[in-house]
């Protein structure tokens, strides 16, 4: 389906919120607690890692307008740069990653939902019940068509921001910048609590390639995907240092660095505890937005690589609102299974360990994203001057998210490494099933 071809398809508010939904989920709402025992160096930190998000988001942005065909986002352009396994490594580890985090996703939605229904806190039954039905219901919407979940996003990503933007604005009143002396909190340098500071924040930002995979379902893909990338990375970027500065203003660090709801505590200063549930409602809704947005990308993605006959064919199989309902079906039915895994006693570290594993297969697509861009901008390039621009772009966002993969720990890249090649076996047997006759 052509972007431009009907009503089923993303305008630009529909995208940006897509960017902005899809970073802001449960974790930004405990950052600043885990923030705290660095004190107000982390600000720094905050904004290191904003400036590398910012790149990256430049070099996607960029990338959309060079590639003629870039539905699939960040596997379209690791396939551009070089050819259909590298281009399938990442498709199959961003695609695994995404349900897996969609499971994480669930279990912190149902934790917020649990202050207004503690029986979600007392009762696994019933919390993985719950848990399941949230995943079923946002996959059933899903199905009714792109329009549906881009209005979704605008709804809950403007419900979320409203207790951020409340305590920005009402928290300067309460703003005490003793709170932030000593500058440096931590037993390191500040260079080494800058650089762990910004690795901690830098996952904050995953999520702003969302807008480019499914280019083919927005209007005017090559204007409006780099805009939305761009104005939702900054928009997010505002709200995390601005919520975390007034946070750590209103709270002393000791007190915050041992607080389980940091915003809670900081809307109990300035309303009581009515205000401690409207926070409270901001995480559900947060959670509840981003695993929107993520059910939507992850048939996306498999979509994109299906119709390059690279994943099975079934993952491009659309109904009759022309989303590919059966790659969602899948993504959801193992979303449900990980889900599960958190509520089942003895699996329970297996589900940390899948969360971690995750990590590092969403970082790998930025790193071949930022070699592909000066692999084929510089296929281009007609000046010295340009090829200057090119390698200081690329080679810093490729920096940036080498430096995000080694932050990500060296469990996590083993693990993530083994899982990728265990994609491999997928590939061979495509390739092999393409090739032979029908």
């Amino acid at each position: 389906m052509a972007a431009d071809s009907g009503k089923q398809s993303l305008g630009i508010w529909m995208t940006t919120a897509l960017v902005i939904g899809n970073m802001i989920g449960a974790g930004i709402f405990m950052m600043p607690a885990t923030l705290a025992g660095f004190g107000g160096i982390s600000i720094i930190g905050w904004v290191v890692s904003a400036a590398g998000a910012l790149l990256l988001a430049r070099v996607f942005s960029a990338l959309t307008k060079m590639i003629p065909n870039s539905n699939g986002g960040p596997y379209a352009f690791a396939k551009a740069g070089f050819g259909d396994y590298i281009g399938f490594l990442v498709a199959w580890g961003y695609w695994v990653s995404i349900w897996i985090a969609n499971a994480a996703i669930t279990i912190a939605f149902i934790s917020a939902m649990s202050v207004f229904f503690p029986v979600l806190n007392t009762h696994s039954l019933f919390a993985a019940g719950a848990s399941l039905a949230t995943i079923w219901g946002l996959t059933w919407y899903n199905s009714l068509g792109v329009r549906s979940s881009g209005k979704m996003q605008v709804v809950t990503t403007l419900l979320k921001l409203v207790p951020i933007v409340v305590i920005i604005i009402g928290g300067f009143f309460y703003f005490d910048p003793a709170n932030f002396i000593p500058f440096n909190a931590s037993e390191t340098s500040s260079l080494g609590a800058i650089a762990a500071t910004g690795a901690l924040t830098f996952y904050s930002f995953l999520g702003f390639e969302s807008a480019t995979v499914p280019s083919d379902k927005v209007r005017n893909p090559k204007k409006t995907i780099p805009m939305a990338t761009l104005w939702g990375t900054l928009i997010t970027t505002a709200v995390y240092i601005l919520s975390t500065v007034v946070i750590m203003g209103m709270i002393p660090a000791q007190d915050l660095s041992v607080s389980a709801a940091p915003f809670a505590d900081a809307m109990e200063i300035m309303s009581g505890k009515l205000g401690a549930g409207f926070v409270a409602a901001g995480v559900a809704i947060a959670s509840f937005g981003a695993l929107n947005g993520w059910i939507f990308i992850q048939s996306q993605v498999a979509e994109a690589t299906a119709r390059d006959r690279l994943f099975p064919g079934v993952f491009q199989k659309e109904n009759r609102h022309g989303v590919p309902i059966w790659g969602m079906v899948i993504g959801s039915t193992l979303s449900s299974l990980v889900v599960l895994m958190n509520y089942t006693e003895g699996l329970v570290e297996q589900f940390r360990f899948m969360i971690l594993l995750s990590t590092f297969c969403v970082l790998i697509p930025y790193l071949f994203a930022s070699a592909a861009f000066v692999v084929l901008s510089l296929e281009n390039s007609q000046s010295n001057r340009s090829r200057v621009g090119i390698f200081t772009l690329g080679g810093l966002a490729f920096a940036f998210s080498l430096w995000g993969i080694y932050g990500a720990g060296e469990s996590s890249v083993l693990w993530g490494f083994i899982l990728l090649m265990l994609g491999t076996p997928v590939y061979v047997f495509m390739k092999w099933k393409n090739k032979s006759p029908e």
